[in-house]
């Protein structure tokens, strides 16, 4: 199991860039068919069970007003959050980056002498990279959601937010499990899940730290709410002595009211399901007359470029996302490339609206750009993020001029180009010049046997645009004046 563990994973920075990892993705006949599947199940369910149109809007409307209300007091609820978590005995600690957030978790791993941690499923730590980190300080890091379990056998991150091993079938898995398990091989899904969790049961009983996420972070009474399915969140913060999670900032909700809607929209949404099989709250470690549950609970509060997207009103949007991974499973460019191609934790739509505000436009410049505008994102949105609009500003930040009215966007202008902005400029005054266009389309008629045949990318799968011999101004005149 400790070989498992310390399997490498490709490092973000010596990847290929987007464009290469998509082309390889759609290059993969298997991969499309498990994506298209899988998403045509998930589209299916989520419609089922939000078969009542009006009902629907209703509901996306009051989780869009619960989180816009959450947000817009957000400094205020983070700071009730602590004191209520505190006044319950959670200790609060608070990290600007996934580096310090790495550092706390540590520190109090060492304080413990833990050299095993076990992890229920939490997004949040796969952006601090938190197995990689603690294992190279000798710290084990064993994922327990089953899907999490199957892509750290097979060394390789999520490709979903809430399925990580969607891209992979049962087939796969059964090979996977054969050849690190050492079990028999299968393709029956109910044994399969049945080795994951007997190899599983016994490491939460000898981890000496259980790690999770937080769906939502209730401020009002100081509760840390975990929705899940397989029952490994209940075990990870039960179980083991001590639990720390690791949530955003932007989880944080006024009171537990607001988490009703919340969950509705989340688990349909997600699954197609009307309720998770397990709804935990937390509120506090074990106490005196209490027979079970970790002696000592931590929260990790990240900020990790949240703080970034909330000063701007219009990308602070972002931050109502619940991450119920609906915009990924009706993206037609997801269902085709996958998560991996995008290279960093949050993959699809949403990744594409929140990755440049967590690592910079500079490393993700081709993210915003890798969508149809299909609308297909906004519209499921059961939170009602406006993700085309979103894109299409990131995309404008992606070629602004370096030297533009600065903004708190890292990486503003990582696309811009003097050549691109010199051609649009020249496009813009051929257009606004009824003699330069005249010029250009005598020309262009008279010449265009020697348009070039080869234009960049556009060449690649349509031919090259060629001018027509005469153009339309001049046939629409001929035929007036042949007019008896």
């Amino acid at each position: 199991m400790n070989e498992m563990l310390k399997i490498p994973l490709t490092d973000v920075s010596e990847a290929p860039p987007f464009r290469t990892r998509a082309r390889q993705a759609l290059g993969d006949d298997q991969l499309r068919r498990n994506f298209r599947t899988a998403m045509d199940s998930l589209m299916t369910k989520r419609l089922a069970s939000m078969s009542d149109a009006d009902e629907r809007e209703r509901l996306r409307e009051l989780g869009n007003r619960t989180r816009a209300r959450a947000l817009s007091k957000l400094p205020e609820l983070l700071e009730r959050l602590e004191a209520n978590l505190t006044r319950n005995g959670v200790q609060v600690h608070w990290a600007e980056t996934t580096a310090e957030a790495n550092a706390i978790v540590q520190q109090i791993a060492e304080r413990h002498a833990a050299k095993l941690l076990i992890k229920g499923k939490s997004m949040v730590s796969e952006e601090m990279d938190m197995n990689h980190v603690l294992g190279a300080q000798g710290i084990d890091c064993l994922e327990s959601d089953m899907g999490e379990y199957i892509i750290q056998l097979a060394g390789e991150k999520p490709s979903h937010i809430i399925m990580p091993a969607i891209h992979l079938n049962r087939q796969q898995v059964g090979t996977l499990f054969h050849e690190h398990l050492d079990e028999p091989y299968t393709t029956d899904v109910d044994e399969l899940i049945q080795t994951g969790r007997r190899v599983l049961r016994q490491k939460f009983f000898e981890a000496d730290i259980g790690i999770s996420g937080v769906n939502f972070a209730v401020a009002e009474t100081g509760t840390l709410l975990l929705v899940e399915n397989e029952g490994n969140g209940r075990m990870s913060t039960t179980v083991p002595p001590v639990h720390i999670a690791v949530t955003g900032i932007e989880k944080v909700v006024e009171n537990l009211r607001d988490v009703v809607p919340l969950l509705s929209l989340l688990t349909r949404s997600a699954l197609g399901q009307p309720i998770t099989t397990y709804v935990n709250m937390i509120s506090g470690p074990r106490k005196a007359e209490e027979l079970d549950g970790p002696r000592e609970v931590h929260l990790v509060l990240l900020d990790n470029g949240r703080s970034q997207a909330f000063a701007d009103s219009e990308l602070r949007q972002t931050l109502n996302c619940i991450r119920c991974g609906a915009c990924m499973n009706h993206c037609p460019v997801y269902t085709r490339i996958g998560g991996h191609a995008y290279g960093e934790v949050y993959p699809g739509p949403i990744g594409a609206i929140i990755t440049p505000h967590l690592v910079g436009l500079e490393r993700a410049p081709d993210h915003p750009s890798a969508s149809s505008l299909c609308g297909a994102c906004g519209e499921v949105c059961p939170v009602k993020i406006p993700i085309p609009a979103l894109l299409r500003r990131l995309r404008e930040e992606n070629v602004k001029a370096p030297e533009a009215e600065p903004h708190l966007l890292r990486g503003q202008g990582s696309k811009f180009s003097a050549r691109e902005r010199w051609t649009w400029h020249a496009w813009q005054n051929l257009y606004t010049s009824p003699l330069l266009y005249r010029g250009f389309s005598y020309l262009a008629t008279r010449f265009g046997r020697f348009t070039p045949g080869q234009l960049g990318p556009w060449t690649e799968h349509h031919s090259a645009p060629r001018p027509a011999s005469r153009s339309l101004h001049e046939l629409a005149r001929e035929h007036l004046e042949k007019r008896p």
